[in-house]
């Protein structure tokens, strides 16, 4: 059984914001906001049934309002990661967006849907968050109706990101939740303790702005070949401690779930596994997040957040889809239906131990 509850979480110009949370008998509890969409929290029991909150956040709304740059849980969008010179075209017509990281776009630009109050729903054990981002908004083309839909279903998260518009315009969805699954709390040290595996062959290759240059490159043999369960820390090493990448996802249909990637925590015997219907997961390992040198990011709980604290799934469309032919298409048209699905499943072995390839 699942229990769904309902209560303020402070105000945003005026608006109240809305948290919902759901129980579940096992003991997993998770929260989200109606500002920015966001996954607030998810609590999660560990191999001896002590729960811990696996994603990093804030306790409060000022918290979200005034410190989230670095989008902790949020729904990104108009267009999520990245779009090369901030600039595309859409027959024949070019649209300019807000550079805003450096010479090009990131999550939908400086007022992205992760910045604004959505409107709440409770269908049930459904939460339905709507949001109308008008034509020329962040300079997007089109009148884009979007729902966000939560729901809990036994230790599943489900969401499902479902938009459409009256003009053509580019749509890539997705949510920005920094797990963690020793806790929030527990740092780098916890982060590279994880094991982690993804059913990807091939990742987009990027250059030094992170930007694709269209080609996909093959795993065999590079630090990006996660196919095997390996333990992330020593991953990262290969790949000097930096993850920031799209993987393209083995996939069987485009209307169905595909496994994605399931990452344990062998101390506490917490794993989280991700479904989706989408083509690409873009794997971050908290690079950004500040340094140790720096002033941490003061989270919940007052915990400081830094520098590989956490680990991203961002289930997406491939990063500036809209300006390459051989990429899936980021184009929604009129009529249309974007429809991006994504299941976060989460639980605890008691006692298995998964293998872990050797480095």
């Amino acid at each position: 059984m699942v229990h769904l509850s309902e209560e303020d979480f402070g105000t945003y110009k005026n608006e109240p914001v809305r948290k919902l949370t759901w129980y579940t008998d096992s003991g997993i509890a998770i929260s989200v906001i109606s500002y920015g969409a966001i996954i607030q929290s998810i609590q999660v029991p560990d191999k001896n049934g002590v729960a811990s909150d696996v994603v990093l956040g804030f306790d409060d709304i000022e918290g979200y309002v005034t410190r989230n740059t670095p989008y902790l849980g949020a729904t990104v969008g108009r267009c999520a990661n990245r779009i090369g010179g901030a600039t595309f075209q859409i027959d024949g017509q070019t649209y300019e967006v807000a550079k805003n990281i450096g010479k090009d776009h990131l999550h939908g630009g400086i007022l992205g849907f992760d910045k604004v109050n959505w409107h709440t729903t409770v269908d049930g054990n459904k939460v339905i968050f709507s949001y109308l981002s008008k034509d020329g908004e962040e300079h997007y083309p089109g009148n884009l109706i979007t729902n966000v839909i939560y729901e809990v279903k036994d230790d599943e998260l489900h969401v499902n990101f479902v938009a459409s518009s009256d003009k053509k315009t580019v749509i890539n969805l997705t949510n920005h939740s920094y797990f963690n699954l020793a806790g929030h709390d527990a740092g780098a040290e916890g982060l590279f303790d994880h094991v982690i595996m993804m059913n990807a062959d091939w990742i987009t290759e990027t250059n030094e702005g992170s930007i694709p240059t269209g080609r996909l490159l093959q795993v065999g043999g590079t630090p990006f070949d996660l196919r095997v369960p390996i333990r992330l820390g020593d991953a990262m090493k290969k790949g000097e401690l930096l993850f920031d990448d799209n993987f393209c996802i083995n996939r069987f249909s485009n209307k169905d779930l595909t496994f994605t990637a399931r990452v344990t925590h062998p101390k506490s015997g917490r794993y989280l596994e991700v479904y989706t219907n989408q083509p690409g997961v873009q794997l971050y390992t908290g690079n950004f997040l500040p340094a140790p040198t720096e002033s941490a990011l003061v989270g919940r709980d007052g915990v400081g957040y830094r520098r590989h604290g956490a680990f991203c799934l961002e289930t997406q469309n491939y990063p500036d889809a809209v300006n390459h032919s051989n990429f899936p298409n980021a184009v929604l048209t009129p009529g249309n239906i974007y429809d991006h699905q994504v299941v976060y499943r989460f639980g605890a072995e008691k006692s298995h131990t998964p293998n872990v390839m050797s480095v």
